[in-house]
């Protein structure tokens, strides 16, 4: 493999990346006076540094009367990477690639099935487009507490109980790496006629190597949703949708997605952020296979080490459950210590985790790591762990993966009506106007137009109770909840 600390061996096959190269060396030489945005025109004694780097896609990478094509380009390129006809790079992250697929889909009012493990933002694209979600579960693993797969047969079972849905959305892999029968989805949905969407955001290797199973689209699916800053080495909010369209006989309409892209993204996109997804996508093109099959070992050590402190273990497949080679899930309920308190730990040592509640950690590991900043990490984790040490505990699975929902309206009608803040306990049997979350994994336990229930609010104020984080409500100490009026 060339020499990764050099970005120069991409550009030849990274067009976007060749023009931030080309930019960026000719305005040190002194060759750029631009009279286009950024207002910082690329001046570091202003604010300082923190606008090194800034290169606008329009009037930046390429002139703005000639963006499109070098644009399309480098589309082109993803397109052809993950093998369909539509691909574009999204400066809004997963965020913004779920909403368009989502307003691609159906017309308002037409049912969607959707898993429940969802991240917030497929929720809020499903207000957007006036969708009504029909909420499949994935099987809750009795050993470690977390969710598996969403099962086929719930799929069928919710497909055919709404023969108007207009497509499937799940997202796999999920959050803790834990994988669904894709294939088996896709055949599912096609058999009922509608697109299967899925969410990659975690996982955006997948494909690029023999170490790592294939990508969604490769298994079956019409379109696929993946953040190149989570996995890859990207800017923050690099994120691509990528999809199979009619035109290569796909279900979903190519001019649809392409309005439903454009109507929820920014018309400044940031060049640089364009241009690190353009070369992610040609390091994985060229050196996949290396850099993919090193992150898997790095995992794979690093499970193998954590399974030698005594009650401590990471996620693996087992016969219940198929699990992502490349993601890293440390369980902790076998060691009685607390993960907030191990998190802690981590923060004071300068490593922040991606996720940590009493039972489970996340901490990203990714192709930017080694094994000595892997190896550190590992052993981090086993001394705050003896440090924290007390009586093994029954695996709790989070309220995330297991409260039920139970809708009275349509999201897009409650996030629209009127609404009052009330004592929580008093909103108990009422419609909530909000998302609650526990964060992470951010996936919504209580959602507009749901009934608040007291499972549900119970379930959230020992959330709360336990040191976790309440996201998105209004009122994140859950005094009050908002309730359509």
């Amino acid at each position: 493999m060339t020499d990764p600390r050099d970005p120069r061996h991409l550009a030849p096959d990274a067009p976007l990346l060749d023009a931030w190269l080309r930019f960026t060396a000719a305005q040190a030489r002194g060759e750029v006076t631009p009279f286009s945005v950024p207002g910082h025109k690329h001046r570091t004694d202003l604010v300082g540094d923190v606008i090194r780097g800034d290169v606008p896609l329009y009037a930046g990478l390429a002139p703005v009367k000639e963006t499109h094509a070098l644009l399309a380009d480098g589309e082109a390129r993803a397109a052809a990477a993950w093998g369909v006809d539509w691909a574009r790079m999204s400066v809004g992250g997963s965020t913004h690639a779920n909403q368009a697929s989502i307003l691609a889909l159906g017309r308002p009012g037409r049912p969607v099935v959707v898993s429940r493990t969802l991240h917030r933002s497929v929720l809020l694209g499903i207000v957007l487009a006036g969708l009504r979600p029909v909420w499949v579960r994935p099987e809750i693993d009795a050993a470690t507490g977390l969710p598996g797969g969403v099962p086929v047969a719930a799929v069928e079972a919710a497909l055919a109980a709404h023969p108007d849905a207009c497509g499937v959305l799940v997202g796999d892999p999920s959050y803790v790496g834990t994988m669904s029968d894709i294939t088996g989805l896709a055949e599912a949905a096609h058999a009922a006629g509608v697109p299967l969407v899925v969410d990659a955001a975690w996982s955006a290797y997948l494909g690029f190597s023999l170490r790592v199973p294939g990508h969604a689209l490769q298994r079956g699916a019409d379109a696929l949703v993946t953040s190149a800053h989570k996995a890859l080495p990207s800017w923050t909010q690099a994120a691509l949708l990528l999809a199979r369209t009619t035109r290569d006989g796909g279900l979903l309409d190519p001019d649809r997605l392409e309005r439903a892209f454009e109507a929820t993204h920014t018309t400044s996109p940031a060049g640089a952020i364009l241009a690190s997804t353009d070369a992610a996508r040609a390091l994985l093109q060229r050196d996949g296979e290396e850099v993919v099959g090193r992150l898997v070992r790095l995992v794979d050590g690093a499970r193998g080490r954590l399974r030698e402190v005594e009650g401590m273990s990471a996620l693996t497949d087992s016969a219940t459950l198929a699990v992502d080679p490349a993601k890293l899930v440390v369980l902790l309920a076998g060691t009685g210590a607390h993960g907030h308190a191990v998190e802690r730990d981590l923060l004071a040592a300068g490593m922040p985790l991606e996720m940590a509640d009493r039972d489970v950690l996340v901490p990203m590991v990714t192709m930017g790591d080694d094994e000595d900043s892997v190896g550190r990490l590992v052993d981090a984790l086993a001394a705050a762990v003896e440090r924290h040490r007390g009586e093994p505990r029954r695996v709790e699975p989070s309220p995330a993966w297991t409260v039920e929902a139970e809708t009275a309206v349509d999201p897009r009608t409650a996030f629209f009506a009127a609404h009052e803040t009330v004592a929580a306990d008093a909103a108990v049997g009422r419609v909530c106007a909000e998302l609650i979350a526990p964060y992470p994994p951010g996936v919504p336990v209580l959602a507009p137009g749901e009934v608040v229930t007291v499972d549900a609010l119970e379930a959230l104020r020992a959330v709360r109770a336990d040191g976790g984080r309440i996201a998105y409500a209004a009122d994140p100490t859950l005094a009050t909840l908002q309730v359509v009026d």
